[in-house]
């Protein structure tokens, strides 16, 4: 790690906090200027650490603006869920990539896959139940599509083995999955606190597991 990448990691972890006040308190010109600055000192982090393997960075890189795009999409005031779920999509398309140029060994990748599954047969059906009953069950496509990929991120960072990378994507996990629950099942205490916390600690723990 440089101490240059220390530094922006620090500097984005306080622009993180400063988001999850906002976003509990609903200071919306706070909220707009922090989310994004939150992903964009990551990139800038992720950009001038030491890696592993140039190649994975340059995908995890191209998976954090995916992310970044996403994050602007679900935050304006209009409804542009799908939008931002196709940004995350890709977002998730390249950090699967990246964790493979690290290395996915297949027994811990069906171990992931093990756990994915054990994890959508308990809260999948509920979910679609959900979409489907709601105002607009058109969005069951493309929300089953998200799901197949986050859960294909999910096991390949279980199968690379790295610790930071396994418990970034678990987070990730938690974090669309409160999001889902929130918006087609319903109200938990706390939801946007929750959802941006895991969120931030997700993109951290994989930007920090390039080292």
């Amino acid at each position: 790690m440089t101490g240059a990448a220390s530094l922006l990691l620090a500097v984005a972890l306080a622009a993180a906090m400063a988001d999850w006040v906002a976003v509990q308190r609903s200071w919306v010109s706070l909220e707009y200027l922090a989310k994004p600055l939150t992903m964009v000192l990551l990139i800038a982090a992720a950009l001038t650490l030491d890696p592993t393997s140039a190649v994975a960075r340059a995908w995890f890189v191209a998976a954090l603006v995916s992310c970044l795009v996403g994050d602007v999409f679900l935050m304006v005031p209009r409804d542009l869920f799908v939008y931002g779920l196709a940004a995350f999509l890709l977002g998730h398309v390249g950090y699967i990539v990246g964790l493979y140029v690290e290395g996915v060994e297949l027994r811990r990748f069906l171990g992931g896959v093990l756990l994915v599954a054990v994890a959508l047969a308990v809260i999948g059906p509920i979910l679609l139940r959900g979409i489907r009953a709601g105002p607009d069950p058109a969005l069951a496509g493309p929300v089953v599509a998200y799901i197949a990929v986050i859960s294909a991120m999910v096991a390949s960072a279980i199968g690379v083995g790295n610790p930071m990378a396994i418990g970034g994507a678990l987070l990730f996990y938690a974090s669309d999955a409160l999001i889902a629950w929130n918006r087609f099942v319903r109200q938990t205490p706390y939801a946007g606190l929750t959802v941006m916390m895991t969120y931030h600690l997700a993109q951290f723990g994989l930007v920090i597991s390039l080292v």
